[in-house]
């Protein structure tokens, strides 16, 4: 996170459905595509819910009524013993490894295990012990805004430095916390909004159908994406409907990249290929017509064409009133050495 090359984290959450060789084949994809980063969620759901909290609308509507939310939970997270393992595999795969934490042994857990950066979810922005520790520890930090307001994010972000994070550290990114979350919901320049009012690095977390987002989110500065992806969009779980499947995260990944490179410096200057190509597509000053030796040129008597090789005609006024000499042949490409003077 210290170049200027986005940052893109392809999100496993706990779409693998607490199946580890799931899990092995989902980092297995994330290579293949291209992407920095693949990263799950840790926890012990007993720590994170009650036995009372109701599943979230959209959960309702993609593993159904008949179990809490703490039931779904526990029968799709990971144990905390695998992480070691995934973390190992992705060292192997040469991708980085990077978990959330939803609660306070899992963040000792993945501290321990030497997590360079820690990814705060939007549900943990208001938790000040969960703060306070992940603070302390002085890492890269990408906290998720979903749900949140501009003083609630300044609010994390100065506890955060309060504990010991350098604010420079901090990267804070827009969500909208709904799977999916529609068009008219995404309200993308709320990221330009966080970037100006707090001064911090911003990046884009996504939950719509498809790429275009994350793509007009690099275009307006974001430096980290990050986006969920599932093997299979029909597999059982709240979160694989709004993920992308194996082929679209590879091409989110190279269109994310094309933009990356097409933002260019700011500079706005000629590129090498096109210094050699307005001597074709600019214009020179010609003659209109054949013109004798000693004649006073006048307008009628020239002519703008290309190629761009000769007299510009920005300074056609100054060639207006030479006297040529030399008989210039009509279509002639005209020269200081044509004119007297």
């Amino acid at each position: 996170m210290t170049n200027n090359k986005v940052l893109i984290i392809a999100e496993a959450g706990v779409n693998h459905n607490g199946n580890y060789d799931l899990a092995i084949q989902m980092i297995d994809i994330a290579k293949e595509a291209g992407v920095d980063v693949i990263k799950f969620q840790t926890a012990i759901p007993e720590l994170v819910m009650s036995a009372h909290t109701e599943k979230a609308a959209y959960q309702k509507v993609n593993t159904g009524e008949g179990e809490s939310q703490l039931e779904m939970s526990k029968r799709i997270h990971l144990p905390l013993s695998a992480y070691a393992d995934l973390k190992k595999y992705c060292e192997q795969k040469k991708i980085q490894f990077l978990s959330t934490p939803f609660d306070l042994p899992s963040v000792e857990l993945l501290f321990e295990l030497g997590q360079p950066i820690f990814k705060i979810p939007s549900g943990e922005i208001t938790n000040l012990p969960y703060l306070r520790q992940i603070g302390s520890y002085k890492k890269q930090i990408i906290l998720s805004t979903g749900m949140a307001i501009i003083p609630e994010i300044a609010q994390a972000i100065h506890l955060l430095v309060e504990a010991g994070t350098p604010k420079e550290n901090i990267t804070v990114l827009h969500c909208t916390t709904d799977y999916p979350t529609s068009m008219e919901d995404v309200n993308l320049r709320a990221m330009l909004t966080i970037k100006n009012e707090l001064n911090v690095k911003v990046g884009y977390s996504d939950h719509t159908l498809g790429i275009e987002i994350p793509i007009a989110a690099v275009a307006l500065g974001a430096t980290v994406i990050e986006k969920h992806f599932t093997l299979n969009r029909s597999m059982e779980g709240p979160d694989h409907q709004a993920s992308l499947e194996p082929h679209e995260l590879k091409i989110m990944v190279q269109a994310i990249r094309n933009v990356e490179l097409a933002m260019g410096t700011g500079e706005k200057v000629p590129t090498k290929v096109e210094m050699e190509n307005r001597l074709i597509v600019r214009k020179s000053i010609h003659t209109a017509r054949s013109l004798p030796k000693g004649h006073i040129i006048t307008e009628a008597d020239l002519i703008m064409k290309r190629p761009g090789n000769g007299i510009s005609p920005m300074l056609v006024d100054k060639i207006i009133g030479k006297i040529t000499n030399q008989k210039l042949l009509k279509d002639h490409l005209l020269t200081p050495q044509d004119l007297e003077g």
